[in-house]
């Protein structure tokens, strides 16, 4: 993973290739432990955000927030002839909030953002630090959620992980995000 640099004055911020990874500011002593965090751009996401550094500064983790880059990251209409430069800007708006959300944060983080299957990336992130746990959102059982597992067009984040990991998966409901 390479580290990103960030954007010269007056440009917009590039992610560069498929992976972006940054770190947060380190804490004085090495975190014991690690959780890795899945993290999608919505008021959901900003909640799982919310109790994933909760958690990880109470366990005196390190966070490491990873966000699966897919075609929601996109502008609809791909025949526009700055597709891909409004789609850096969203990444990098993504980017830009998750550094706002973890700005307090006492202890270190890392985010990572790349295109790939869910459930192979935040396993390569945990794997990569050992870490204790995966903290990830729940789309809940309404029939959207329901019907989208059943067709395999968006299927679950959370089963992927308890089906091919053995860490822990904490799961956050998706009324989490009314608690603000």
């Amino acid at each position: 993973m390479t580290r990103a640099e960030p954007p010269e004055e007056g440009h917009d911020a590039q992610v560069p290739g498929p992976e972006l990874r940054t770190e947060g500011p380190r804490s004085r002593a090495e975190p014991t432990t690690h959780v890795v965090l899945g993290y999608r751009a919505d008021p959901h996401g900003q909640a799982v955000l919310r109790h994933g550094a909760d958690l990880a500064m109470r366990l005196g983790a390190a966070l490491h927030v990873v966000h699966v880059v897919d075609l929601s990251d996109y502008p609809i209409d791909p025949d526009s002839p700055d597709w891909e430069q409004q789609a850096q800007k969203t990444l990098a708006a993504e980017h830009h909030d998750v550094e706002s959300a973890l700005a307090d944060l006492s202890g270190s983080w890392t985010y990572h953002a790349a295109h790939g299957d869910p459930v192979a990336l935040l396993r390569q992130v945990a794997d990569s630090y050992d870490a204790l746990m995966f903290v990830v959102g729940s789309r809940g059982e309404s029939a959207g959620g329901v019907i989208s597992r059943l067709l395999g067009t968006r299927p679950s984040v959370s089963h992927g992980l308890i089906a091919r990991s053995h860490r822990p998966v904490l799961v956050i409901p998706p009324h989490a995000a009314d608690e603000s």
